[in-house]
């Protein structure tokens, strides 16, 4: 099953050409090959079985699930000390909706620290390494759903999506990272970060796949009051690739190399495979146009986005206290029980992050930090959605080039590049449908470009994506490790 598609796979089980059960078995084998090498799971579930084939696309087929996710009886640890022995007695509703279509979970995948990190690297079990090259980072926070699925051990992965937490994963290890509208799918049962920025979503190996597993993921949920009703989307059905008229728009303050006045040999090579798929666009009938946005609003991005985020987190992680779950702290009084094991069990990053949290939510700070950052967001999706009155979606370069070093030390650090690194936090702004699909290499490293879209578009959004991906060779590629 290596490599193979959901479609693939689906054919061969009808066909009686293999079982779930072999398939499932296949897929274990492969998880534990690939762990040594990339540490890409918290828990590999060895005692998974095969589930019965019906004409449902999804059934017996093993996937991943990013380890942000409640798994009943199976650990579910947020990759954090704090939850290292948690063992839910339910499932998230994405999972369990995959369940009742018979879908197989076979893994638990490491991410950053409760999904707070864009690099794979503070996993309370380690660094996820990326299998194209071992010395470079998968990005995250869905390291490990992106690395597994980079090695082919399964068709797809489930991640969430806060900041690019999906999307660019996908662009660093050569695949396809599907971020749907806000509320399509349930985060019921999800570790919570930033309640209104996180998406759950996927990571696949073409977009097919991706539309295939949100269609068996999405829908409402009363557990979750921001899902919405989207049961006349089909998002596989729908896919066709007549993407004639469609209008896209690239900002060209970030996307033009002409505006870098020291840029780097990949960030040169990136835009230019960039500038080359816009071409590839304009063949498949689609228009693509310039705009440029204030510049002090596109500085803003990042600090906004760190503001909220970290508001939010310190709210929703308040209660990973070592009282009611999670192992507890040391302490002769509940506060030094609860101090002790958030000192101990939280990594430094996750404690500055609930440092800035609670500081802009002080009654004293909230009007100069975190209320303005909310009106600069909502600033940020006024323009977006002005352009989309006039666009079906935004085109963009993911991120500066290729996965960056484990050894920070080796990595160029450039502040005119900062707006393009975080530019896809704009779809976490407005809830909009966003993917990656690969786009080339750049240093025999894969790289990624974006489409984003109108809030419910979901189709459009794909479509375009679906369209690119036929003109392109790296549908369903595997890594390849260069070093």
């Amino acid at each position: 099953m290596i490599g193979k598609s959901i479609l693939e796979l689906h054919d061969e089980l009808k066909n009686g050409k293999v079982t779930s059960n072999e398939l499932v078995n296949e897929s274990l084998k492969a998880c534990h090959e690939i762990q040594d090498k990339t540490n890409s799971f918290v828990t590999i579930i060895d005692d998974a079985k095969g589930s019965e084939v019906t004409d449902d696309l999804l059934s017996g087929i093993p996937y991943g699930i990013k380890d942000i996710f409640s798994t009943k009886d199976i650990l579910s640890t947020g990759s954090s000390n704090t939850l290292n022995n948690y063992v839910p007695f339910f499932d998230a509703t994405c999972v369990a909706n995959l369940k009742k279509h018979g879908a197989v979970g076979v893994a638990k995948t490491v991410l950053d620290e409760l999904g707070m990190g864009g690099t794979g690297t503070t996993g309370h079990t380690g660094i996820v390494h990326n299998p194209w090259n071992l010395e470079r980072q998968t990005a995250g926070s869905s390291a490990g759903s992106a690395a597994s699925v980079a090695c082919g051990v399964y068709p797809y992965a489930l991640g969430s999506d806060t900041g690019d937490s999906i999307r660019k994963p996908a662009a660093y290890c050569g695949i396809v990272g599907y971020k749907p509208t806000y509320g399509m799918i349930s985060r019921f049962g999800m570790f919570q970060f930033a309640s209104s920025l996180d998406t759950v979503g996927v990571l696949t190996r073409n977009v097919e796949d991706a539309a295939i597993a949100v269609d068996g993921m999405k829908g409402l949920d009363e557990n979750d009051m921001t899902t919405w009703d989207s049961s006349s989307i089909n998002l596989f059905k729908s896919l066709n690739k007549d993407v004639k008229g469609k209008k896209l728009f690239y900002i060209e303050n970030v996307c033009d190399i002409n505006n870098y006045s020291n840029p780097s040999e990949e960030l040169k090579e990136h835009l230019n495979n960039f500038k080359e798929t816009i071409k590839r666009c304009e063949e498949l009938g689609i228009s693509v146009s310039k705009v440029n946005i204030d510049s002090k609003l596109l500085n803003a991005l990042y600090s906004t986005y760190v503001v909220i985020s970290c508001a939010e987190a310190t709210s929703n992680m308040a209660n990973l206290t070592g009282i009611s779950f999670g192992p507890g702290g040391e302490g002769k009084s509940p506060d030094e029980m609860i101090k002790d094991h958030r000192t101990k069990g939280f990594s430094p990053l996750i404690k500055r992050r609930f440092v800035i949290g609670s500081y802009v939510l002080q009654r004293e700070n909230q009007e100069k930090f975190f209320l303005n950052a909310k009106r600069v967001r909502r600033l940020i999706v006024n323009k977006m959605n002005e352009l989309f009155k006039e666009y079906d979606a935004m085109i963009a370069p993911v991120g500066t080039g290729p996965a960056k070093y484990i050894d920070d030390n080796k990595n160029v650090h450039d502040k005119e590049t900062r707006v393009l690194e975080e530019l896809l936090q704009i779809g976490n702004f407005g809830g909009y449908p966003s993917i990656t699909i690969p786009n080339g290499f750049v240093n025999n490293l894969p790289v990624g470009v974006n489409i984003t879209g109108k809030v419910k578009d979901d189709v459009s959004v794909l479509n375009i994506a679906y369209a690119l991906e036929s003109t392109m060779n790296y549908k369903n590629q595997l890594a390849r490790e260069e070093n």
